[in-house]
């Protein structure tokens, strides 16, 4: 099994997390080792994924929390392990909760705060990037927790590179211009870099540099990875997972 990690985050011994990867359990086509129910899987195929993969955390899919992502701005506090939560963000500062975030592309970004002991999860495609989900974590995290900059880890995921990722003029409007420029190849076209943006969001709330580990992975160009953009209807969904542990 193939699992990113994150050299950041290794470095704190009461959190665990890794991003999942196409490689692992049985290599299934077309979806390989895919964590999604929705996209057309077999179902017992999931949760042997799944059961699989969270082992690696010490955990099981009854402590682990997988809301339906909507690209919303939608962020929810965790003190159990909830079924049928909506939204795309999760903070929890309980232990043995992992915290989960489906993507193929979408930005992934995982935070821990080493004095109140928390943990974060967002999912930000261009909708939750246009909504500014990174920013409003952020804050609720401040307003809830009292948590300050200073004292948080990130890590941001391998997710699609500007260089792949384009969209239309409707959709590049949207982000002020530093975020997006003209494609060469298709002059109706804008390639669009929704990793800076919320990465931006992260520095503007006072986040030092040296705290912040930006993966430089291209979900799209790295063969091991699930990629929609390049795959389509046949790709399958990968799974980063964050979790305190009890010492």
């Amino acid at each position: 099994m193939l699992i990113i990690r994150s050299s950041l985050l290794a470095e704190y011994a009461d959190i665990s997390f890794g991003l999942s990867t196409k490689v692992g359990n049985k290599k299934k086509l077309p979806y390989f080792f895919n964590m999604s129910k929705s996209i057309g899987d077999d179902e017992k195929r999931v949760e042997e994924n799944r059961k699989l993969f969270f082992s690696k955390f010490g955990l099981t899919p009854e402590n682990v929390v997988i809301q339906k992502q909507i690209h919303s701005d939608i962020i929810n506090i965790v003190e159990k392990p909830e079924k049928n939560l909506e939204g795309d963000a999760l903070i929890t500062n309980k232990p043995n909760i992992g915290l989960a975030i489906s993507t193929a592309d979408c930005n992934n970004i995982y935070l821990y705060d080493k004095s109140k002991k928390i943990i974060s999860a967002i999912h930000s495609g261009w909708r939750g990037t246009e909504k500014k989900i990174v920013a409003k974590t952020l804050q609720k995290l401040k307003d809830e927790f009292n948590v300050l900059p200073n004292d948080l880890k990130v890590y941001v995921g391998p997710a699609i590179s500007q260089e792949n990722y384009e969209v239309d003029e409707e959709v590049a409007a949207k982000f002020d211009k530093k975020y997006y420029m003209q494609s060469e190849e298709n002059k109706d076209k804008f390639l669009l870099d929704l990793k800076l943006a919320n990465y931006d969001m992260l520095i503007d709330f006072g986040i030092p540099q040296n705290n912040i580990q930006l993966s430089s992975i291209c979900s799209y160009n790295q063969k091991e990875l699930h990629s929609y953009r390049r795959d389509k209807e046949k790709s399958g969904r990968a799974l980063g997972i964050i979790v305190m542990k009890e010492l």
